[in-house]
């Protein structure tokens, strides 16, 4: 009984952010549970090597490209999925995400503050909009955003980037709220520190790594696939009354 419920036979998922950390790690994950994935970010190469190694796996998936911050490109996957799967999208994961500066939060410029902006918000925001829509129509569907734990307490030098995060958990919150009663949930997931490129400006600065493990009571950073038990959980049918949660994997660091 219990393994059926985490299941995902027969699920189709979209995950955004896919080629590479967590967002692969994901991916991954839903194709071995058995959910048909459908591998975006914005290099098509490097989705397809993601789709390559779940089919070495024996999952199924595929690949197609996708920058959130454009309107257009959001447009083009929803029309794929209404043309080459009949519109069924049982699982949407938000996981594409921008942080373009690292500073003092005195120094943004307008073009970090747009492109962050656009991607982890705006992005975020059509990207449940249209997956919604399709969701509505089948009376039933997932939507899964990662945040961050910088939502909660803002990150050194991560200013712009904390303050979409915390607008991500909100959005969370006004989907799972309005869509609900669709049959739709939506909830989040906040990883704290984790070993990847996107996070990379903190791990190559070592005082800033330092006090940031230091706070952590596992006493580690983590990798990527500790992120993604989280994210099975809240799309198959073992979270089913779970809706609006925003759900921090950090190791401790906000206790």
């Amino acid at each position: 009984m219990y393994k059926e419920l985490f299941s995902l036979e027969g699920k189709t998922a979209l995950v955004s952010g896919a080629s590479r950390g967590i967002g692969e790690a994901i991916a991954i994950a839903l194709a071995e549970a058995g959910a048909h994935v459908i591998v975006s970010s914005r290099k098509l190469d490097d989705c397809n090597g993601v789709v390559a190694k779940i089919a070495e796996l024996g999952g199924s998936a595929e690949a197609i490209a996708c920058n959130v911050g454009k309107l257009d490109d959001i447009e083009n996957v929803f029309a794929f999925l209404r043309e080459s799967h009949d519109g069924k999208l049982d699982i949407l994961v938000n996981n594409a995400a921008a942080n373009p500066y690292f500073g003092h939060v005195l120094d943004t410029d307008l073009a970090a503050f747009n492109k962050t902006v656009d991607v982890n918000i705006r992005g975020y925001f059509f990207m449940s909009v249209e997956a919604g829509k399709l969701m509505k129509a089948r009376g039933k569907g997932v939507i899964i955003n990662t945040a961050s734990v910088n939502a909660l307490q803002p990150g050194p030098a991560q200013g712009i980037y904390s303050v979409t995060k915390a607008a991500v958990v909100n959005m969370t919150k006004v989907f799972a709220k309005e869509c609900g009663a669709l049959g739709i949930r939506c909830n989040a997931l906040l990883p704290g520190l984790t070993n990847t490129k996107f996070a990379g400006a903190l791990f190559s600065h070592e005082d800033i790594y330092r006090e940031a493990v230091a706070n952590i009571p596992m006493g580690r950073h983590a990798e990527p696939g500790e992120m993604a038990g989280t994210v099975v959980y809240l799309a198959s049918d073992a979270s089913s009354y779970t809706n609006g949660e925003c759900i921090v994997v950090d190791g401790g660091l906000t206790i």
